[in-house]
């Protein structure tokens, strides 16, 4: 603690973000200050504090800080370090995902509408976001039913292409064709950003009026189709907000916290429409709900659309956020405090579900803690570890008969899966099934970042875990000892008993079978091998699809990556008709004709 009063002392007025460490040197905690002295000096007064900020500052062994020229600055740099370090105790949004919306292309001159979960300034609209159980490809099929516009992405030439099994059967007008011209095609655009925009009328009265004829030509199963659209148009009904006389386009947030774990709840409008909400656990350590609501904010938003509003209690910092939104992303962001009328009943609602989430995943989220952080602490102190093994790296590798090898790298922080880290490996020097050669390749083209540019975006990892026995720990020890690479812990986990082997001792440590950190070893041992029979399965199925086609006179390579894009699989491709080869991307009727004969007489 010494260190640390030497440096309280020197800690300037400016704004910037301040970085707390560990015993062993790891990012803790990541803040922003306007005034960093104040800040900072705050956490190591012997003031009263909450438990989460106690449970924080106890581990607080250095800290490192970083000047900025506004809290601006400050807010975007502590958004990036976050991301970067993953500190334990940040805010980290717990299953956090983008929710898809519908793309329609107007800057084509045909548009074609499509699924996509990013939003980009492109001058094409975007719909959205689907929640709440609503499917985007139900959508998208009931444009194509009531409105005949295009899902495909196939390029609209001067030269007519054939048309496709979609105009056949009504579902297309086929302007790649030259079927439709394009002030007809427009009128179809305008109907279906309509219906996109909530006028569902005509579309009830088309499905409506198919699902009566399906029923009355005995095909019931196409009736059941329709009739489910027509539910799910019903429940897009039931989403509008029919207290207001005027749009509300704005995401609500509501926050709780019990002193030691906090949640968020996120509910969305569009258009006067609620498209549906989300709660996220928070783990978090911050000296203020305000601060965690605004840590939130900027964390959410750097995934998900930014609305024109954002509606939340009244301890939010608004003018630095809206500050923020129009600096780094020149957008004009209304935070509205709301307090009465119609925003403060949608807010209201948003309290009422984060209260409810809050006490009902208390036991939930104790155990998610047991399972992951608690089981890392385990694991310390089952295997003898000289430090806490908070970013664990698994590997596996995969191949049949030495063909198609290929290794994986999955990455888990504080015993969760943190899946944008992980790496997957061509095996390129190895000959036949080597998998201890393999797995040697794999590790020495991993290990080789350490200490270069590269451990920027694979950082150095605590704990290595290997799936095998004593056989595969001393082949990767000899990589560790060619590389010279130390400070980082190896073990391996045998299949067959659960044993797991250290470097530490000859005999095998055997963990509980109920035990939490065996359950976490499992976890990340299994995630290494699905992730690597995953990418196998993909590489193999691909390279026997092209040596299939390779064999039909006509198909080239360039029409071989064509059918390969269109279709993917070789089961695929075999169950085409003939109309959906015909409408593939360089494949006309009679090369069609011709694969599926190959097909039907020699598979």
């Amino acid at each position: 603690m010494d260190v640390i009063k030497e440096k309280l002392k020197l800690l300037p007025d400016n704004p910037g973000v301040y970085i707390m460490l560990d015993g062993y040197s790891n990012v803790i905690y990541v803040g922003k200050a306007r005034v960093l002295k104040n800040r900072v000096r705050q956490y190591f007064h012997n003031s009263p504090k909450p438990q989460k900020v106690m449970k924080m500052v106890e581990n607080i062994r250095d800290f490192n800080y970083i000047i900025t020229n506004s809290e601006i600055d400050a807010l975007a740099l502590e958004n990036n370090l976050i991301k970067k370090y993953k500190p334990k105790y940040n805010i980290l949004l717990k299953d956090d995902k983008t929710y898809p919306y519908i793309k329609a292309n107007l800057k084509e001159e045909f548009p074609n509408f499509c699924i996509t979960r990013k939003i980009k300034k492109d001058g094409n609209r975007y719909f959205g976001p689907y929640m709440g159980g609503i499917s985007c490809k139900d959508i998208l099929d009931t444009l194509q039913l009531t409105f005949n516009v295009r899902l495909c992405h196939t390029q609209v030439s001067e030269k007519p292409k054939r048309e496709c099994l979609n105009y056949h059967i009504q579902r297309c007008t086929a302007p790649c064709a030259h079927k439709v011209n394009r002030d007809e095609y427009s009128n179809q655009v305008k109907k279906a950003l309509e219906f996109l925009d909530g006028n569902y009328k005509d579309a009830e009265r088309v499905l409506k009026n198919k699902m009566l004829s399906a029923a009355d030509g005995e095909n019931f199963e196409l009736a059941l189709d329709y009739k489910n659209k027509l539910a799910m148009l019903s429940k897009l009904e039931a989403k509008r907000i029919t207290a207001i006389g005027k749009y509300i386009d704005a995401d609500i947030l509501a926050y709780a916290t019990n002193g030691l774990y906090s949640a968020i709840n996120v509910l969305v409008t569009r258009k006067g429409f609620m498209q549906g909400g989300a709660n996220y656990a928070l783990d978090e350590a911050h000296m203020s709900d305000g601060e965690a609501l605004t840590g939130f904010v900027i964390q959410y938003y750097s995934n998900h659309e930014i609305p024109s509003e954002i509606i939340v209690e009244d301890f939010c910092e608004k003018e630095l956020l809206q500050s923020y939104f129009k600096e780094k992303f020149d957008k004009t962001v209304e935070v509205t405090l709301a307090k009465q009328g119609l925003k403060a009943q949608l807010l209201k609602m948003a309290q009422k579900n984060v209260a409810e989430y809050l006490e009902k995943s208390i036991d939930k989220i104790k155990h998610r803690d047991d399972m992951t952080v608690n089981a890392c602490k385990r694991l310390l102190e089952l295997l003898k570890l000289e430090k806490y093994p908070r970013r664990m790296e698994c590997y596996d590798i995969s191949n049949i008969s030495g063909v198609d090898k290929v290794g994986s790298m999955v990455v888990f922080i504080d015993g969760e899966a943190d899946r944008s880290s992980y790496r997957r490996f061509r095996i390129k020097t190895v000959e036949g099934a080597n998998d201890f050669a393999s797995l040697q390749e794999v590790l020495t083209r991993r290990l080789s970042k350490l200490g270069t540019d590269g451990e920027e975006r694979f950082p150095k990892p605590d704990l290595i875990i290997i799936d095998g026995g004593k056989g595969q720990l001393s082949a990767v020890k000899q990589i560790f000892d060619n590389l010279n690479v130390f400070g980082i812990e190896l073990i391996s986990l045998a299949k067959r008993e659960e044993e797991v082997f250290t470097l530490n001792s000859e005999e095998s440590v055997k963990i509980s079978h109920r035990d939490y950190s065996l359950k976490m070893l499992q976890r990340i041992r299994d995630e290494a091998h699905r992730f690597a029979i995953t990418y196998f399965r993909n590489i193999h199925s691909k390279r026997n699809l092209e040596s299939v086609l390779t064999e039909i006179d006509g198909v080239g390579k360039v029409k071989r990556i064509a059918l390969l894009e269109k279709f993917g699989t070789l089961d695929k491709i075999m169950s085409a008709s003939i109309d959906e080869l015909a409408g593939c991307e360089g494949i006309g009727r009679s090369l069609a004709e011709k694969i599926k004969t190959y097909f039907e007489e020699n598979l």
